[in-house]
């Protein structure tokens, strides 16, 4: 209940997906084409797949699933629950650290639901999630700002997996 869905189908710009909330059950795969925004390289641009995973544990089975060969994770809270707080150190641990990837390739979101109250910009996170980036999203507020965020990450994203794969052709030339 932290708005992962809702967000996923934001930045996807899904709109077939609004209406009254209803959990997702295991995983839903949501696709998205960037468009290649350097205009003097050809190609289409990227395409990804949001992995919209549900926030209840009685499918942690399917997790390792779920991580296998994944590139990057965003975990996505509630910042007006505590429990959401104790929750995120533990999504934290199993897909970022568990896996191996780097701080960069995991963004935190402090998602602002719709009339939520608190002033809650100034969280302060413990180690080691003080050292992942943190952005705030409020749809109602800020939309462009929450996506421009969303598409500085895919990028960054990006950059690495090209970083690597140029690492691995050098190294099968060399």
């Amino acid at each position: 209940q932290s708005g992962k869905s809702v967000l996923a189908n934001f930045v996807s710009e899904n709109t077939k997906r609004i209406g009254s909330y209803s959990p997702t059950q295991g995983v839903r795969i949501v696709e998205y084409d960037m468009p290649n925004e350097n205009s003097s390289s050809k190609g289409a641009g990227c395409r990804f797949e949001l992995w919209d995973c549900s926030g209840d544990q009685k499918f942690e089975t399917c997790w390792p699933a779920l991580m296998k060969d994944s590139d990057g994770v965003i975990i996505i809270f509630n910042p007006e629950l505590p429990s959401h707080l104790k929750e995120i150190e533990m999504w934290y641990s199993c897909f970022v650290q568990q896996q191996s990837l780097l701080d960069s390739q995991c963004l935190l979101v402090a998602h602002h639901k719709p009339g939520s109250a608190g002033d809650t910009e100034n969280l302060s996170l413990a180690y080691p999630l003080n050292k992942v980036k943190l952005i705030h999203s409020n749809l109602e507020e800020d939309p462009e700002d929450v996506r421009m965020e969303f598409m500085k990450y895919f990028r960054s994203i990006i950059t690495l997996i090209n970083e690597s794969r140029e690492r691995e052709e050098m190294s099968i030339i060399s």
